[in-house]
């Protein structure tokens, strides 16, 4: 897969692109309806034997339009897009820098500049796309915006249980906690990454060592709590639990909350090193314990409830 970065008008016309169908959208999470809308693209393509494109921006356009300038939590880091879309099969995808200079454009700009200009001669979007400035342009302008250009396939709603499959609510299950939801919209668990960095190493002491997680930033961190997780340690997957919060049995005024993962059989200094963590359910909150005996009683009742768990998925 061919990743091109657009940073403006100018830089995009400095590259070559053969003709290609094109799939439309901000794909965080790249999730079952976004999977739909380039599973289009890549079938259209086949029948008319050109390349499949997919355009997605960087950064999220909240953090450029809106006032707090404060990015929305993502599902997926750009790295992980970037990974999931070649999984995909996705031939080249294009990462438009977003800026309020792009979000000012008309629709016809957009259209002409960025899709007439790279070639694409069939356009694939779900049924809420916008596009251009304040949004004005929609699912149902493209055609008119096309001027005969290209030809356009409008997906419809993808839903789950009656509800839509979005990134909206894919993210409000994150944040409540509700792991074990994630996987029939998004197609597979929850993951984030982040680097190994060195704790208080007080695990190690009480029998259930910890990595403690210093995560990428963008990706949204579960509620505070402790959930069975997998994790992804120089290409091998491992069982564990992971503890996100203050540890307030051991620091009760700590505000600022850590990520600290227990790997189930498994014994190696891995500091520096970044690691996967693969969400699958949420065990319990976080809690106060009244010493150190009545944690170690927790966490080993914690582990149990987590290998059950896994046990289940393997049979």
């Amino acid at each position: 897969m061919k990743v091109a970065r657009i940073d403006n008008i100018e830089n995009m016309h400095s590259m070559d692109f053969p003709p290609l169908v094109m799939a439309l959208g901000y794909f965080d999470g790249v999730h079952l309806g976004h999977q739909k809308v380039i599973g289009e693209a890549k079938k259209v393509a086949d029948e008319l034997g050109v390349k499949t494109g997919v355009m997605t921006f960087d950064p999220h356009p909240s953090l450029v339009l809106s006032k707090e300038k404060k990015q929305i939590g993502l599902i997926t880091s750009l790295d992980t897009k970037i990974a999931e879309m070649e999984k995909l099969g996705v031939d080249y995808l294009f990462i438009i820098h977003f800026t309020k200079e792009f979000a000012a454009l008309e629709p016809q700009q957009f259209v002409d500049q960025y899709l007439v200009g790279l070639h694409a001669k069939h356009v694939v979007a779900g049924f809420d796309y916008t596009y251009g400035m304040k949004a004005a342009g929609t699912s149902e302008t493209l055609e008119e915006h096309s001027r005969g250009q290209f030809e356009i396939t409008i997906i419809n709603k993808e839903t789950f249980e009656g509800e839509k499959v979005s990134s909206t609510l894919i993210r409000s299950h994150i944040n409540t906690g509700a792991m074990d939801k994630i996987p029939m919209l998004l197609g597979r668990y929850y993951s984030i990454h982040g680097r190994v960095i060195h704790g208080d190493k007080r695990g190690r002491t009480i029998g259930f060592p910890t990595a403690n997680v210093e995560a990428a930033g963008e990706e949204i961190i579960p509620p505070q709590g402790v959930y069975a997780v997998k994790v992804l340690v120089d290409g091998k997957w491992y069982e564990g639990v992971c503890n996100v919060g203050t540890k307030p049995t051991f620091h009760p005024e700590k505000t600022v909350q850590s990520i600290e993962a227990h790997i189930f059989d498994f014994n190696e200094e891995i500091y520096d090193k970044t690691i996967t963590i693969e969400w699958h359910i949420r065990i319990r909150s976080e809690k106060k314990f009244n010493g150190i005996q009545e944690l170690v009683e927790q966490i080993a009742k914690d582990k149990q409830t987590a290998v059950e768990y896994f046990a289940t998925l393997n049979v």
